[in-house]
């Protein structure tokens, strides 16, 4: 991960703020656990200021990009954590672990320095007939193939505790689904930054420009205005955690 941030991260926390009925699912499920680990830190949402946080990124770019309130990033990968066995109450991952080179590692690395107590915020694919794959159908495979089932996850952690994240309307966390009922965004260079889907696409300005077409002549909203009607949506993302208490 740290090459590919260095490289498109320059403007990623402009477009990646925490949003606040997202940190409210997180905060929740760790409950009263503080000391906690986040790996794949980035430029630090979803870490509050009530617990006890290490935060742990790979990429300078990212890191440099961290708020002044925010605590200081050990740079490191999840794969290899400079902490011995036990270190944290809990472990927490968000929309990170596709970028890890080796997850199951990542995973067992995670559970190692908590006891065994992890959350994370992932993804588990698109809903059917998601708008933007029928102008970039490549994110299907693209998207999906790096994340692992839930399934798969639970063979390292054993159950997991799944809570759907309904993505709001208005969502200010600009991950790739985040803007479904706000189609004009796509077409802003900056918030495509914040997601490296992007950065993986073919020709993205001409299939871009057949976005703006659609919505200047009404195309898109003929099709999918009824969209803009919706408070939130489930498009895939999820709250998975072990070992934490009810």
């Amino acid at each position: 991960m740290p090459a590919h941030y260095d490289t498109i991260g320059t403007t990623y926390r402009r477009a990646r703020l925490p949003d606040p009925r997202i940190s409210e699912v997180i905060d929740r499920r760790l409950g009263d656990y503080t000391s906690v680990i986040n790996i794949g830190a980035g430029t630090g949402s979803y870490e509050s200021e009530a617990r006890q946080i290490t935060a742990v990124e790979p990429s300078e770019v990212m890191i440099g990009q961290r708020p002044d309130a925010a605590v200081p990033a050990v740079q490191a990968i999840a794969e290899a954590l400079p902490f011995a066995d036990g270190t944290f109450e809990a472990s927490t991952t968000f929309l990170s672990i596709h970028h890890w080179t080796d997850w199951q590692l990542g995973i067992r690395e995670a559970l190692r320095v908590s006891d065994g107590r992890l959350l994370m915020l992932t993804w588990t694919g698109f809903p059917t007939g998601f708008w933007l794959t029928e102008y970039f159908p490549e994110i299907i495979e693209l998207d999906e193939g790096l994340f692992p089932t839930i399934s798969e996850l639970e063979t390292l952690t054993g159950p997991l505790l799944e809570e759907v994240v309904p993505i709001p309307a208005d969502c200010v966390d600009g991950f790739l689904c985040a803007y479904w009922q706000r189609p004009e965004a796509y077409l802003d260079a900056i918030v495509r930054a914040g997601m490296s889907t992007f950065a993986k696409i073919e020709n993205v300005d001409e299939r871009i420009l057949e976005l703006k077409s659609d919505l200047a002549n009404s195309a898109w909203d003929k099709r999918f205005g009824h969209l803009r009607e919706v408070d939130a949506f489930d498009y895939g993302y999820r709250v998975l955690s072990c070992g934490l208490q009810d």
